[in-house]
């Protein structure tokens, strides 16, 4: 469709342009640079439409009385039949003409169909994006809002790259702090006398660090459930002691850490290649917050931040909340009392190695709802240091996502594991495997069944606009009906069957132009659209950095194409060159499913 709606805005500016100068009126200049072209909600208006609203006020008329005249002007269209539908000029296209490139595109360009927008262009082509996702603490392992911000991030870097932009992925890896000595001081209490490692105890080192940390909380607070449990509240005190010894270069609590991060690191990154999320570098809070120190001392001597009665180095940000909030919102700390940092603190220091090391045009945050005021302060805070590049930081903001039982807190032990969730979700795929009777017929169907339960994770992630909260629901994710990942695995699988059949029964693909003439039935037509709306649907998605359009995009395909399957026959076609063109557009259609699941992260299946 990206052909046709170049042509079609070209004919209807033309057409705008003589309307008025026939009714001796002048426009703006530029305004009719900015006339849209959509597509039709009703194919009974039209298969594409060019709103006249902005002309409305100018020419001091009716937006349905200039849509009537401009389609007067349109004597003849090659393209296809000009009508005025309200304050709309649209056009019903001819199919044959429009058809034809659609598939030919889809069938030249492959993998890379998608890539390339109405000028035939990458649109993105030139922007240097680094998007920071994932952000693990060395503390935990990995956990369900882990996987939202993983998918998204993974998501959102995949929509960008098909969109022409140069992409790079980092992922900070948060490895000290007060949090980060609760699980050091517990494994001394409970587990260093007796020689407790990972490996020994069968566990993966991330999930053996979180069992550490929560631990530490029982300790802290007493055990819920033993009534003979008694509170530590000393142990918060010797948290932030341990702290203080670690940024001091303390030898003994340096190489405790040192192990402990190793064993949680190398179980997250387990984790990150089960799930398939990359990344192309590595950022750790320990190399680079005496960087974000230093550049606040920086700013102490010259007046930017301030010194408070306790020591303490603040900035006031009352720009930034404004003045009708509480008093104690407006001064940020950046420094404890003791000279220590805070979060804040060393992601300026990241920042500022970032930008040195790979000179971006736009840095994304894919950070949760949550930390909404924490990214407005830190913008406002490098912008107060004078890096003109602040103005290029993004927090693309998401919702929380919790399980139907309740919100979940790591350090009281209730978070779901992105390992045990993405267990759970194989063992059901596999077990419906089976029931279908399956296993035989789809090659491996234990890593058939791992595709599955990614596939179902990921895409129910992706599916809802991020800034959205959600509840994911295990069993609604993984059914093979509906708006599901695994129901656009069984279509891509299907496709594939349908193509494999129609060859056996001795088919071949024709994509003449006389052949695909032929695809004249509202179904065929209506697939076809679909398919050429594609590039504009990734460019969409990669300028608002949302796969939720591509997700639903990739459904709305999958919808098509089975009701144009039930209702024009390949094998059964009237004569051998329908059938070689309907062969053509399920080729065509399987190669966009594909390029578009890639997108939103769900495995394709070459049998299900």
């Amino acid at each position: 469709m990206a052909d046709a709606k170049v042509e079609f805005k070209s004919i209807v500016s033309k057409a705008v342009a003589d309307f008025f100068a026939a009714k001796g009126i002048e426009l703006e200049a530029g305004l009719v640079d900015k006339i849209v072209v959509q597509s039709a909600p009703n194919p009974e208006m039209g298969d594409l439409g060019a709103p006249m609203f902005i002309f409305a006020k100018a020419a001091r008329m009716a937006p349905p009385q200039i849509a009537a005249g401009v389609a007067e002007q349109i004597k003849e269209c090659s393209l296809g039949q000009v009508l005025a539908v309200g304050p709309y000029v649209n056009i019903k296209l001819d199919k044959a003409g429009a058809a034809a490139p659609i598939l030919a595109a889809v069938a030249a360009q492959g993998e890379n169909y998608g890539s390339f927008n109405q000028q035939g262009k990458k649109p993105l082509e030139g922007r240097k994006v680094m998007i920071e996702f994932s952000s693990p603490n060395t503390n935990k392992p990995l956990h369900l809002g882990h996987v939202r911000n993983d998918a998204l991030g993974e998501s959102v870097s995949r929509i960008l790259k098909a969109a022409g932009a140069d992409v790079c992925k980092v992922d900070l890896i948060n490895n000290r702090g007060v949090h980060i000595c609760k699980s050091m001081l517990a494994y001394k209490w409970f587990h260093e006398e007796k020689g407790d490692t990972p490996e020994c105890l069968g566990m993966k080192g991330d999930h053996f660090v979180g069992q550490c940390y929560v631990e530490f909380d029982q300790w802290l607070k007493g055990k819920k459930d033993d009534p003979n449990s008694v509170p530590h509240p000393e142990a918060a005190e010797q948290a932030e002691e341990m702290l203080i010894k670690w940024e001091a270069g303390d030898p003994e609590v340096r190489a405790l850490w040192q192990k402990m991060n190793d064993w949680t690191f190398d179980g997250v990154k387990e984790t990150y290649a089960r799930t398939g999320i990359s990344f192309d570098k590595y950022y750790f809070e320990s190399d680079t917050y005496l960087k974000g120190k230093d550049e606040i001392l920086k700013g102490l001597e010259k007046g930017v931040f301030f010194k408070a009665e306790d020591g303490s180095v603040r900035i006031d940000v009352t720009d930034v909340v404004g003045k009708g909030k509480d008093e104690d919102n407006h001064e940020k700390v950046l420094l404890r009392k003791d000279g220590t940092s805070v979060y804040i603190t060393q992601d300026i220091g990241t920042a500022i190695s970032r930008h040195a090391d790979w000179a971006f045009n736009q840095l994304v945050y894919v950070v949760a709802s949550e930390q909404n005021y924490h990214f407005k302060i830190l913008f406002h805070i490098l912008k107060k240091l004078g890096f003109d590049w602040a103005d290029k930081l993004f927090h693309l903001s998401y919702g929380l996502v919790n399980l139907p039982s309740g919100r979940m807190k790591s350090r009281e032990g209730t978070v779901v594991d992105a390992d045990d969730l993405v267990d759970s979700l194989h063992a059901d795929a596999l077990e419906a495997i089976k029931e279908r009777g399956r296993d035989g017929e789809v090659g491996d169907a234990d890593e058939v069944a791992e595709k599955v339960a990614l596939g179902a994770l990921h895409y129910y992630m992706l599916q809802a606009t991020p800034i959205k909260d959600m509840l994911f629901n295990p069993a609604e994710s993984l059914s093979f009906n509906g708006n599901t990942g695994p129901y656009l695995q069984y279509m891509g699988a299907r496709i594939n069957s349908i193509l494999g059949k129609a060859a056996e029964a001795g088919i071949t693909i024709n994509t003449s132009d006389e052949a695909v003439a032929m695809l004249s039935t509202e179904d065929e037509w209506a697939l076809i659209k679909q398919l050429g709306d594609y590039p504009a649907i990734v460019e969409r998605g990669a300028e608002n950095l949302d796969p939720s359009g591509v997700a639903a995009y990739v459904y709305e395909v999958a919808k098509l194409f089975s009701k144009f399957y039930q209702n024009c026959s390949i094998v059964n076609a009237e004569n051998k060159e329908l059938a070689g063109a309907r062969l053509y557009l399920a080729q065509c259609t399987l190669q966009v499913i594909k390029n578009a699941m890639n997108l939103v992260l769900v495995p394709y299946l070459e049998k299900m």
